[in-house]
């Protein structure tokens, strides 16, 4: 990943007659990285992914994806891009193979589409029709058709809806394949999972604005307040609070819990096996990147 921007937004507005669906929105992202656009459904991320990719045009500010003005040379993109939309479908009768070799007949510098099928579990299905899919089944067909025509920018939009976990693990690892050949992601996602596991950097929406932008390890950081370690053991352990670090520290039953800011988790261990101590189950409370969702916005993702 380089810092190079392929993608740069500029206080981006779209609306539909009195509703803002995008306010003003602002971001660039990274040649080679897994861009995230998180938010509730609503929130203006598919509709400021849909003006990346030329699909709709903005009442105000910019939109540039490889240097191109998406709104003004939105054919100029064709080929370079590649985009799995949220509401994508298929001629009912056209099966899976004949999707692939149509795209890739289409796509100028198409990879081999054969490939596609194995890599996405779709070899079992090659014969049966768009319309006989499952949810999932369809979901992964449909990444792979954004994938056929070996494009500089994929887009993304809840590539994971409707999978199994093991078949969402699965495609998280395929993700990184292709990333790790160079391409770069716009993720679009609700599931605040996904994104911890995959994007270099993520961007938080709600009603048409981004409230926060970083990476989802900074943004975790930023919103976590005091670092929280605990572990069994027996006797008093308030001698703890003589560590710069540490604010308290208290008992729950059989728990030690000690309360403080910045490293406590290395600080509590080192003094720990100073004494003697070790325990097993020492641990810090981490939390997650959907509790940081609900700091940032007010509300959760189904709200």
């Amino acid at each position: 990943m380089t810092s190079d921007p392929v993608i740069e937004v500029q206080n981006l507005r779209k609306t539909y007659g009195s509703h803002v669906a995008v306010a003003d929105v602002s971001f660039e992202v990274r040649r080679g990285e897994i861009f995230g656009l998180l938010g509730s459904n609503g929130a203006g991320k598919t509709t400021t992914v849909e003006c990346l990719e030329g699909l709709r045009r903005p009442e105000a500010g910019a939109a540039h994806v490889l240097g191109i003005d998406a709104a003004a040379h939105p054919q100029r993109l064709r080929g370079r891009i590649g985009c799995q939309l949220q509401d994508s479908r298929l001629p009912d009768r056209m099966k899976v193979w004949e999707a692939l070799r149509l795209f890739a007949a289409a796509a100028p510098g198409a990879v081999e589409w054969e490939p596609l099928l194995v890599a996405w579990n779709l070899t079992e299905i090659r014969n049966d029709a768009f319309g006989n899919l499952s949810g999932g089944q369809r979901q992964r067909l449909l990444v792979a058709l954004a994938l056929v025509g070996d494009p500089e920018v994929v887009f993304l939009d809840e590539m994971t809806t409707g999978l199994d976990p093991a078949a969402r693990r699965l495609t998280w690892d395929l993700i990184e394949a292709v990333r790790d050949r160079g391409t770069t992601i716009v993720l679009v996602t609700h599931f605040m999972d996904e994104a911890e596991r995959l994007c270099n950097r993520v961007a938080v929406m709600d009603h048409g604005r981004i409230v926060a932008q970083d990476t989802p390890a900074n943004l975790i950081a930023a919103e976590a307040g005091s670092a929280r370690v605990s572990f069994t053991a027996e006797g008093d352990f308030g001698w703890l609070t003589e560590l710069p670090v540490v604010a308290s520290v208290g008992r729950h039953g059989a728990w030690v819990e000690v309360v403080g800011d910045g490293p406590v988790l290395n600080h509590v261990a080192a003094a720990l096996l100073e004494r003697g101590l070790a325990p097993l189950d020492l641990q810090t409370e981490r939390p997650t990147l959907e509790e940081t969702f609900l700091k940032l916005t007010g509300h959760g993702l189904e709200d």
